[in-house]
């Protein structure tokens, strides 16, 4: 069976992000029986400048998105596709925007212990923003997520207090910038096809089925 390597470049207040994690998971597993998938984790900012204890993101959003009515427009749109998936959107739930370099701290360190662990660490964190309005950008909410994952409680208490892989997350962010993605979420196939924004689960497993048969077939002409 042939293996896709899958970095996915998210931001985990990205409603987008959530949608395209439960999208790529119903393609996984149309999949499953061709294809066999590891997915890689990597880090992108929406709201770099946002301070370490967050904003007022009911305020931030309808700014950003040119005034409460329009934030409400896109919330209402977002929830009904995540119906579709099993996303239990709450927007109203959320009160603070958080800055989530240290969310992205916490996946790397996930991803240092499994794959497996990583993508619970993701879930985790964007269940709790988007279902749960839990701040992911207070370390105390970040240690409950970190200890429900299986991952030592005082060891990433001892990592968030300090500076540790600041300067790694940070890179990461620049080197996905300076690769183009400008926008979140980025699927890069293999580090050489690139699929950008949420796409219907369809796509996302036809994209799989077409990457392995060109796998195949340049192992065979290796051959």
């Amino acid at each position: 069976m042939d293996r896709i390597t899958i970095d996915l470049v998210s931001d985990v207040v990205c409603p987008w992000c959530y949608l395209g994690k439960a999208r790529l998971e119903l393609a996984i597993a149309e999949v499953q029986d061709e294809v066999s998938v590891d997915i890689n984790w990597r880090p992108y900012q929406l709201n770099p400048d946002y301070p370490p204890e967050g904003v007022d993101q009911q305020v931030e959003l309808a700014k950003k998105l040119g005034g409460k009515d329009s934030m409400d427009r896109a919330h209402a749109h977002l929830k009904a596709l995540g119906a579709e998936v099993g996303i239990a959107f709450d927007f109203d739930a959320i009160k603070v925007g958080p800055n989530t370099l240290d969310a992205h701290r916490l996946i790397h360190w996930a991803g240092q212990e499994s794959r497996e662990v990583q993508t619970r660490v993701v879930d985790m964190l964007f269940k709790a923003n988007f279902e749960q309005g839990r701040n992911i950008g207070d370390a105390s909410v970040l240690l409950d997520i970190a200890t429900e994952a299986g991952l030592s409680r005082p060891v990433i208490e001892s990592l968030l207090a300090g500076d540790s892989d600041v300067s790694h997350v940070l890179s990461e962010v620049e080197a996905a910038k300076q690769m183009g993605v400008n926008g979140v979420p980025f699927f890069i196939f293999d580090q050489q096809y690139a699929v950008s924004g949420a796409q219907p689960p369809a796509e996302l497993a036809n994209a799989l089925r077409e990457i392995a048969k060109a796998k195949a077939e340049a192992l065979r002409n290796l051959n």
